[in-house]
């Protein structure tokens, strides 16, 4: 090795880590973070919620950073209500081991009308045992369900807050494997196929080796802050490597990967409330076309009732659309908001916008015609009580008992 030139100045003081170790021979410490997302009504009174909550001491208010990654005026409005307690563990059986949720669980309220249930399990082996674990928990009916025991354990106590309660049919689970170990960012960014392979199954929650074509879109989402963190985001599951403090001089150190996890979480909130809400204005839509149309839904009222039924299920989708999208304002160059469009494209965020959009236009549409023909209907009989006046006016003198 050549000796350092002493006319050169030094630069900046790095951290030089070693070669990144082998896949097979790395062992990493994971928490395994299984989110699994509800809509519960049509909003949620925070400051209620919280106050109802108060009183057993597990409820508060979440926010983001701040710091480096997340100013102070990047953050949820209002701030969503965490509420954390007790849960009966889960065990996930793999081909060779055998893992259990915590015996806990957090859960995070937002104020348009949805509760994220997240469970943890804490991990530790190979990637290829980390795969297994990914393969295990793609759809697991016992985790659901024990998110949804959750979810009955905790509405009764803030149900005076949730306006019109209604658990809605569609759920969305995602998984989140957060590991503070900077070796598997190296191993990730040393692009060798089987590791490729072998964290593109872990994305995917596929054992079967994938092709080229499924691991480059596996792994086309990733994105990182400094040397020693990276994030791999997929539609199914991301991984987030972010030592934090455990590597003093790391730069944006902290909890930057927890916010990476809060804005995939509430991304994934988003994907139900959109889910929900496209179904609900599929099913508004049905009922106003058969509203104009004459054959009235049954349930849905006549006239002027049923015309005021369809203005306020039009004006309840929007302001659940507009809830949703402004619950946090992820735009412009920050890191979290460069996080959150990656992840907005893997959930095809964009697409569904488009598709609410469209119809909250044409839902307009239908209630603007609906209420010219009412308003044309009412002319039309003024005109007929008008010219039944003046014929009776033109009458009434020749009648015999007028005179």
């Amino acid at each position: 090795m050549a000796a350092p030139d002493p006319s050169r100045p030094p630069g900046p003081a790095t951290i030089t880590p070693p070669d990144a170790p082998e896949p097979d021979a790395l062992r990493v410490r994971s928490t395994v973070h299984v989110m699994v997302a509800f809509d519960v009504g049509q909003s949620i009174d925070l400051d209620q919620a919280a106050s109802l909550v108060a009183a057993e001491g597990a409820a508060q208010r979440l926010g983001l950073g701040p710091g480096k990654r997340t100013p102070a005026y990047l953050d949820y409005r209002p701030l969503p209500v965490r509420v954390s307690g007790p849960a009966e563990s889960v065990r996930v059986s793999t081909a060779g081991a055998e893992w259990s949720t915590d015996p806990g669980f957090d859960a995070i309220l937002f104020d348009f009308g949805a509760v994220s249930i997240t469970q943890q399990i804490a991990f530790e082996g190979t990637l290829g045992d980390l795969l297994d674990l990914a393969d295990a928990l793609y759809e697991h009916g016992p985790v659901i369900d024990a998110a949804r025991t959750v979810l009955d354990n905790i509405t009764p106590a803030v149900r005076e807050a949730i306006s019109r309660p209604h658990l809605a049919e569609p759920v969305e689970c995602y998984v989140v494997f957060q590991c503070g170990d900077a070796r598997l960012a190296r191993v990730v960014a040393a692009k060798h196929p089987d590791t490729d392979a072998l964290i593109a199954g872990i994305l995917r929650s596929e054992r079967k080796r994938l092709s080229a074509e499924e691991i480059a879109d596996a792994l086309g989402a990733k994105i990182s802050y400094g040397q020693h963190d990276v994030s791999l985001i997929d539609w199914n599951s991301a991984i987030i490597v972010d030592p934090g403090d455990a590597l003093p001089g790391a730069p944006g150190a902290g909890r930057g990967g927890d916010d990476i996890r809060s804005v995939l979480e509430y991304a994934n909130v988003e994907l139900l409330e959109m889910r929900v809400l496209d179904d609900r204005l599929d099913q508004i839509l049905d009922e106003s076309y058969r509203f104009m149309v004459g054959r009235r839904p049954k349930g849905l009222p006549s006239g002027v009732g049923g015309l005021n039924r369809i203005a306020r299920l039009q004006m309840d989708s929007a302001l659940i659309y507009e809830a949703v999208n402004n619950a946090i304002k992820l735009v412009g160059d920050q890191y979290l908001a460069r996080v959150y469009r990656p992840t907005a494209r893997r959930f095809h965020l964009p697409e569904r916008d488009s598709s609410i959009e469209r119809k909250l236009t044409t839902l307009d549409s239908i209630y603007t015609k609906l209420q010219d023909r009412r308003a044309s209907r009412r002319m039309e009989l003024l005109e007929w009580i008008i010219i039944i006046l003046i014929f009776i006016s033109m009458v009434m003198p020749f009648l015999p008992w007028t005179h």
